[in-house]
C-alpha cells in the first residue's frame, strides 16, 4: 500500500493542501483532520492539489462531500486541482464536476478566488 501525505501552505489568503499517495478508508481521516484544522483556523478558501494523488476511494469521496457544504456556508470553497486522468474519472463518473470546480491547474485555481 501506497503511503498518504499531505502539506499545507498558504498563499496570500488561500490554503492549499498537497495530497499525494493513495486516498482510501485507511487515510481519509488525515485529509478529515487537515480540512478540519483549516475551519477551525478561519480558513475557507482552500485549494486541493491533486498532483500526487495516485488513487482515491468512496471514503476519500466522502470527506470531500461531507466539507463543502459547511465551507461553503462560511462563505468560502474548496478547488480541486492537478487530477490525474485516473482520479479525475472517479469524480466525473459520481457527479463531482457539478459539485465542485476542478481546475487544471493552482494558478487558475488561486485567480479564480481573487474573483
Amino acid at each position: 500500500m501506497k503511503n498518504f501525505s499531505i502539506a499545507t501552505r498558504q498563499h496570500d489568503h488561500v490554503s492549499i493542501l498537497d495530497i499525494s499517495g493513495e486516498l482510501d478508508a485507511h487515510t481519509a481521516s488525515q485529509l478529515e483532520n487537515a480540512l478540519k484544522s483549516l475551519i477551525d483556523e478561519e480558513s475557507y478558501a482552500i485549494i486541493v492539489n491533486c498532483s500526487g494523488l495516485d488513487y482515491i476511494a468512496s471514503a476519500g469521496l466522502g470527506v470531500f462531500m461531507a466539507y463543502i457544504e459547511d465551507v461553503r456556508s462560511l462563505g468560502g470553497d474548496i478547488k480541486l486541482t492537478n487530477m490525474n486522468d485516473r482520479v479525475y474519472n472517479v469524480f466525473d463518473l459520481l457527479g463531482f464536476p457539478t459539485l465542485y470546480d476542478i481546475l487544471e491547474d493552482e494558478k487558475e485555481a488561486l485567480e479564480s478566488f481573487d474573483n
